[in-house]
């Protein structure tokens, strides 16, 4: 299957990209790519440095006659999502993407495709290895964990780059400019809970909800898509109300910047209630799989009988946690006054797992402005503090403010309208981009970002556009050609 990607064009790109993906690369467990990295810079004999955190640098001097030009940054980061299918066997640990042509489409079988920023990151090696593309003095940064904690970024020390010009090559719409960002924090409840014992003449029944479309908790969060964790709460909650169910483990979510697409809830119901327990699921079902028709039509709600479960969460904490799961603010907080279109702060209900005696409860709460995002976190964790939970708030990272009147982005602005003969949507996006954290430490270099169109990022959907990987490459390769005097 990866042949048939090798064949596309630009073939050295798209090499680059499966070579990439044949290597394991999950957040926070880059040491294999990090080596490949390293290796990759040394074998074209260029300078090639490892930070203290794992970030790899490589520089390579201008091409002939782009001497006087601005040394230029080109970033991307290194880490992918890891999300898999429930139905799908597959080791991010050890194994290789399996990718695949569809049409105008390149996709992975039934896991995240990590075009997300792979192309990002072949499209700088592609530049790296090639002896006739004009650009000016050029280091490839080449940063870590992303996608989950941005830990890469924090760790860069200032003095490391002499670039002026930071491209970003991290955006999913190739008719977009992206000048801004939002920040993020991570909001965690834990508590511990004495499991009680299950009452005698009950059943157990398994409760799943999976085929939600989940995606990019950023750029995706206001598409109204299900998320499945305040789905399952809502049947267990009104489960709990209608039939006096017991809850014995809930296991849904999973990566705190991916919309949740599946969760599995254990229960126990008196047997003399099971089968009108039964038609209520069904019924329920039915009403949410109308609601969520147009943005997740492939949306299932199960339920099965299975053995007894052994143990059950105490009645008081059921009620507590799954009123307040109920109360948790999740999606849209509020749009952008001042932008048109642009999400000013999000929360996504990522993960909740109460199990063997324990609830774990995470959020990523998002913003672009920073006591707002702030604000909304704390609300977060007073919700679950009533739970009697122990409350972190963790992982802060700053957005990045949009400066329009910057030289890169007018220089990009008028090219795309030359090559393309069309205006580009020059936005900033709620989604995470490096490029301010970056600039704590490098406040006096012009930043932007671009890329191809990449749809379903963060969940086993994500694609990359053929055709549109070509219209991106071509864009980076007439901008780095554009780069002016320095």
């Amino acid at each position: 299957m990866v042949q048939s990607v090798r064949d596309l064009s630009p073939s050295l790109l798209w090499n680059h990209f499966a070579d990439l993906n044949a290597v394991p690369r999950p957040s926070k467990r880059e040491t294999r790519v990090i080596e490949f990295m390293r290796k990759f810079g040394e074998s074209l004999g260029l300078k090639t440095l490892v930070d203290e955190v794992g970030n790899v640098i490589v520089r390579k001097p201008a091409s002939p006659g782009m001497e006087d030009r601005i040394p230029t940054v080109m970033q991307s980061h290194l880490d992918m999502v890891h999300q898999k299918n429930a139905d799908t066997d597959f080791d991010f640990e050890t194994q290789g993407i399996e990718m695949y042509v569809d049409d105008d489409w390149v996709k992975a079988r039934g896991t995240t495709l990590g075009a997300d920023n792979g192309i990002g990151v072949a499209s700088i090696m592609t530049i790296l290895a090639s002896d006739d593309i004009a650009h000016p003095a050029l280091e490839a940064l080449f940063t870590i964990d992303e996608e989950t904690g941005m830990t890469g970024a924090k760790g860069l020390k200032g003095g490391l780059l002499d670039g002026k010009i930071l491209l970003n090559l991290d955006t999913e719409e190739d008719h977009e400019i992206t000048i801004g960002c939002a920040g993020g924090v991570d909001v965690t409840a834990t508590r511990k809970y004495l499991a009680e014992r299950v009452p005698e003449a009950a059943v157990g029944y398994r409760i799943t909800i999976r085929g939600l479309k989940g995606g990019h908790s950023g750029v995706e969060i206001h598409l109204g898509r299900g998320n499945a964790n305040k789905l399952m709460n809502r049947l267990l909650w009104g489960a709990a109300r209608e039939f006096d169910i017991r809850v014995a483990e809930i296991d849904g979510g999973s990566l705190r910047n991916a919309i949740p697409r599946e969760s599995t809830a254990l229960i126990a119901i008196a047997a003399d209630r099971s089968k009108d327990f039964e038609s209520w699921i069904a019924d329920e079902a039915s009403v949410i799989g109308d609601e969520y028709s147009d943005t997740d039509p492939l949306a299932e709600i199960g339920c099965e009988s299975i053995t007894l479960p052994e143990t059950l969460l105490p009645s008081d904490l059921q009620r507590t946690l799954l009123g307040t799961i109920y109360g948790c603010p999740n999606g849209i907080w509020r749009m952008s006054p001042r932008i048109d279109g642009l999400v000013q702060t999000s929360n996504n209900l990522a993960r909740v797992l109460v199990k063997d005696g324990e609830v774990m409860i995470g959020c990523l709460t998002r913003g672009s402005v920073n006591s707002e995002r702030d604000d909304l976190a704390k609300a977060v964790a007073a919700t679950f503090a009533l739970t009697g939970a122990s409350i972190e708030i963790s992982g802060e990272y700053t957005g990045w403010q949009p400066s329009p009147e910057s030289a890169i982005v007018k220089l990009m602005t008028a090219l795309y309208v030359e090559l393309f003969d069309s205006q580009p949507h020059v936005c900033a996006c709620h989604a995470g981009l490096e490029c301010g954290i970056l600039g704590q430490n490098y406040p006096d270099m012009e930043m932007i970002s671009f890329g191809p169109n990449i749809y379903g990022p963060h969940s086993p959907d994500e694609r990359v556009q053929i055709s549109s990987v070509e219209k991106f490459w071509g864009f980076l390769l007439e901008t780095l050609k554009r780069i002016p005097a320095a």
